[in-house]
């Protein structure tokens, strides 16, 4: 193993050097992982990563330059690399705080949460409520164990600290939400949109059928959308609304372009005017298509009666904010007028340029469009109509209540993700 990283980073690949190491770093000599992460961060010009690695190289039993190391390699998106660094230092400083804390944000970068739990009921003597109690039940929570959260929290004290209190609220709408769903929904390792309802506050609108049972569990990976794909979660989102006794008075239309077209569609297919986005707008439909796209910041707080729908919300890097309604889960979309791949009927594939017909064109399509489904296939569980509202309508006070957080894990049911 060693060998091959070492000719990866002789070749320059320093990409291919991190996703050997995300699957090699823990069974490999730490001293060794640092010498070559060293010179990958030098070549990249991560000098406070370089650093850190080279006293770990040198020095690989040393509690502090191991958090050093570990602290650096999270801060610079390889968390996986700074678990088995942080462990060590665990071990040989059983029960620190710093330790402890920085150990269990680096498992959660990596959505190991029953990882986490395990690391933290090991230094049970050592946690104090606030972080280290409060880090167990939301642990628990993201590991799928609701009765371990949920008899956690109830332990907490107000915190001290006025900072946590943030935590504390989201941590107990999340709660307060699972317990919701969980009357109408199992909350098992396969459902998608009882825990994605219980963790980001939203409702996932269509499950993918693709791949369900070979480890994509109604999430997509890399997706060409299509206007029926459009249709078909602007009918769900109408299905939702209605679910929920709520009754926009406005589509609000956000200003990328991609956003304008499923804005102006959505207000066809509703019956509302569209007006340009205003955050204090009260009772507005707001239209993503992809939130990554725009800078979502002024739609951390809900306007009265405000709904954010986004068509496409990646799972793999969440945007800013949780939507209220997702039409569906994807790693990767390319846009119905977007560029993309063509394959001839002669086997041979070319690529298409962008759609630029105006907005208004592009929308009507979306309207006029067959909704596209795919019910049932690839061993997926039905994804009814009927079921859907039903979900909605019984949790529809726990809906469009506090900010919109951003979730960074998938939680409890896992997928298929693709470097």
């Amino acid at each position: 193993m060693s060998d091959d990283a070492r000719e990866l980073l002789r070749a320059g690949d320093i990409p291919g050097l991190l996703r050997h190491l995300r699957f090699n770093a823990e069974d490999m000599q730490q001293a060794e992982v640092a010498r070559l992460i060293g010179e990958a961060a030098a070549r990249s010009g991560f000098d406070d990563l370089r650093q850190a690695a080279a006293a770990v190289a040198t020095d690989p039993d040393d509690p502090r330059k191991l958090y050093d190391y570990g602290y650096a390699c999270v801060e610079r998106g390889v968390s996986y690399l700074a678990v088995p660094a942080l462990r060590r230092a665990l071990a040989l400083a059983p029960g620190a705080p710093a330790l402890l804390t920085e150990l269990v944000a680096a498992l959660e970068d990596e959505a190991r949460h029953a990882e986490a739990v395990a690391v933290l009921d090991e230094n049970a003597a050592a946690l104090q409520p606030w972080p280290g109690r409060y880090l167990l039940a939301y642990n628990a929570l993201m590991a799928g164990d609701l009765d371990r959260a949920t008899a956690e929290a109830r332990r907490l004290p107000d915190p001290e600290d006025r900072d946590w209190l943030p935590a504390r609220d989201r941590l107990n709408r999340m709660l307060d939400r699972a317990h919701a769903v969980r009357a109408v929904s199992p909350l098992d390792r396969r459902d998608l949109r009882g825990w994605h309802f219980a963790l980001t506050g939203g409702v996932l609108a269509t499950l993918s059928p693709f791949g369900f049972d070979e480890g994509m569990t109604g999430r997509y990976a890399y997706t060409g959308d299509a206007f029926g794909g459009c249709r078909r979660s602007l009918d769900r989102l109408r299905l939702i609304l209605d679910a929920a006794g709520r009754r926009p008075e406005i589509v609000a239309l956000l200003p990328d372009r991609s956003s304008h077209i499923l804005g102006l569609a959505a207000a066809g297919l509703l019956g509302l005017p569209a007006e340009p986005f205003d955050p204090a707008r009260p009772d507005a439909l707001v239209v993503a298509y992809d939130l990554n796209e725009i800078d979502a910041g002024q739609l951390w707080d809900r306007a009265p009666g405000q709904v954010l729908f986004e068509h496409a919300t990646c799972w793999t890097d969440p945007p800013q904010v949780s939507a209220d309604v997702s039409g569906f889960l994807h790693q990767t979309v390319t846009p119905p007028w977007g560029e993309r791949l063509h394959a001839d009927p002669d086997g041979s594939v070319r690529r298409l340029p962008p759609d630029e017909r105006p907005v208004e064109e592009l929308a009507a399509e979306i309207v006029h469009a067959a909704p596209l489904t795919h019910e049932g296939e690839d061993g997926a569980p039905p994804d009814t109509d009927e079921a859907l509202a039903h979900l909605v309508a019984s949790v529809r006070d726990q809906w469009l209540t506090g900010p919109r957080h951003r979730v960074g894990s998938p939680g409890p049911v896992p997928s298929s993700r693709f470097l």
